[in-house]
């Protein structure tokens, strides 16, 4: 089957295609990757700030948990629906709203007065995050012809190799810099200008885009969906915090009968009227599904790394935030580096080894990884994280581009918002849950540690605390180590050759749209 077949141009008022070299569709995308590149430096930036955060703001551990899962909890309840009131309401409309949501947002936890709102501001940014990124994809999977469409899913991993670069070395500068005597403040207000700019820039050259046919928001799937996330992460979160209360356990097992609840209801609210929150015939796709799986399950892995990446270098290492953001450049640029490639030149070659591939290499890094640690101890030096750092970046960036691409390419064009919602949302929740793990793979180990060197001198306590931190994140790295194998036979899963890339190696763009199968454009 074409792509022709399955995925029809979109037409303006004029009912004519946008022209192939029409450039208001490159600015567009230079606008929506902005907003996509200000999630991601926001998430990273975070990351390399936290310790700065718990010290001078007076944080808790617990809360320092909450301003990263707090975020990703928001984004993840949110991102389905997000990507629904797009197709709805249009992409163009919702997209201005959430940068419009998440600048203010950006701004409340730069002024925030104590880490409690600092913690309610996180929330309400991952809610507008939810309302912004999944119109991005589908701006991009709705402007773009399927052969063009290679191209821009291998900017989109560039840019968010470039996020991973700018992220933390932004946000050590920013905390060093200490600017206005405002301390760690600045990385969130940042956000202003650029979230600004993207709001008046946007309303300009956006083209809007709705689904083809009348469609109504499902409240109460938003609601099932909603209620099952927060009965999941909630307790997963908070449960060392709490001391793994049996109300936790009962709530997380509650949670999947939710679940179940819903996909029963989607199912019925499909036959009924046609506008479920969740098109469960996304997942007959088996791109689709795989692909699904597969974002679900590195969501944890990188849930869990960077979170104790930080936590090691800075707590355990001493290191300040500029020489642990400066540690991470070569990773970044070899995520970079990778999904530039990947996408371009080696998937359409290889297809799914290439991310399988991707696994392998960067469960190679982290165990790596784990032998410096154990090796070099506290003395281990920024150059030493090098190479498991290079290797693990590639790997990355090999999986990230293609990836994307792997699970859309094979989506009818009417979903694109539903299915771009629901590859943030698994992602947002893999991370959460892997951020809600770090309480069992890392700071169990560390307070054990801890808690044998209560009678230690405070030199030989200080250096203990050190070891501890080190340990734990030995042991994190193990599990993370785990989901990469895990991953690689997942990927098995996927098909062998992307459709995109099919499509885009023997099919010129349709010259003639089919207007009766497009929906409308609106300037």
């Amino acid at each position: 089957m074409t792509s022709a077949e399955t995925e029809p141009a979109l037409v303006n008022n004029s009912s004519a295609a946008p022209a192939a070299g029409d450039r208001r569709r490159w600015f567009a995308l230079a606008i929506v990757m902005t907003a996509a590149f200000m999630d991601l430096v926001d998430v990273t930036i975070v990351n390399i700030a936290i310790p700065s955060i718990q010290r001078e703001a007076g944080a808790s551990f617990s809360q320092i948990q909450w301003i990263t899962a707090g975020y990703a909890l928001a984004f993840a309840a949110g991102l389905i629906t997000g990507g629904r009131l797009g197709d709805i309401h249009g992409r163009k409309r919702l997209f201005l709203v959430g940068i419009g949501g998440f600048t203010l947002a950006s701004a409340l936890c730069g002024f925030a007065a104590n880490p409690e709102m600092l913690v309610a501001s996180r929330i309400l940014q991952g809610a507008m995050a939810a309302l912004m990124v999944p119109q991005v994809l589908s701006i991009v999977h709705a402007t773009f012809p399927a052969h063009e469409r290679g191209k821009v899913f291998g900017l989109f991993g560039a840019v968010v190799g470039l996020g991973a670069v700018t992220g933390p070395l932004l946000g050590a500068l920013l905390t060093e810099w200490n600017l206005f005597g405002l301390e760690w403040r600045p990385i969130f207000l940042i956000n202003l200008p650029v979230g600004i700019a993207g709001l008046i820039l946007g309303s300009r050259f956006i083209t809007e885009s709705k689904a083809p046919k009348a469609l109504k928001l499902d409240l109460v799937g938003v609601g099932l969906v909603t209620v099952g996330l927060l009965m999941l992460l909630y307790p997963l979160t908070r449960g060392r915090e709490l001391g793994w209360p049996l109300w936790g356990y009962v709530s997380m097992a509650g949670a999947l009968v939710v679940l179940a609840a819903l996909v029963v209801f989607e199912r019925r609210k499909a036959a009924r009227d046609g506008s479920p929150l969740v098109e469960l015939s996304l997942f007959k796709v088996k791109s689709f599904a795989a692909g699904i799986a597969v974002q679900t399950v590195f969501g944890v892995a990188l849930g869990i790394f960077f979170l104790v990446w930080t936590l090691y270098m800075q707590f355990g290492l001493g290191w300040r935030p500029l020489k642990a953001g400066l540690t991470g450049i070569p990773f970044s640029i070899a995520v970079s580096t990778a999904a530039g490639l990947s996408v371009q030149q080696l998937v359409p070659r290889f297809g799914r080894k290439v991310l399988q591939a991707g696994a392998l290499v960067m469960g190679l890094g982290v165990l790596i990884y784990i032998w410096e640690a154990n090796r070099y101890g506290l003395s281990i030096a920024p150059w030493q994280m090098a190479l498991p750092l290079v290797v693990m970046g590639v790997g990355m960036g090999l999986i990230v581009a293609p990836l994307t691409d792997a699970i859309l390419s094979e989506v009818p064009r009417e979903h694109s918002g539903s299915a771009s919602g629901l590859i943030n949302t698994v992602q947002q929740m893999g991370n959460a849950l892997g951020l809600g793990l770090v309480s069992v793979v890392f700071f169990g180990v560390v307070d054990d540690r801890l808690a044998e060197i209560t009678d230690r001198s405070a030199a030989g306590a200080a250096s203990a605390a050190g070891a501890a931190f080190v340990d734990g994140f030995q042991h994190a790295l193990i599990w993370v180590a785990a989901v990469m194998g895990a991953i690689f036979l997942l990927m098995f899963a996927l098909p062998k050759r992307p459709a995109q890339h099919v499509e885009g190696t023997t099919e010129e763009p349709s010259a003639e749209p089919e207007p009766e199968k497009e929906p409308a454009l609106v300037p």
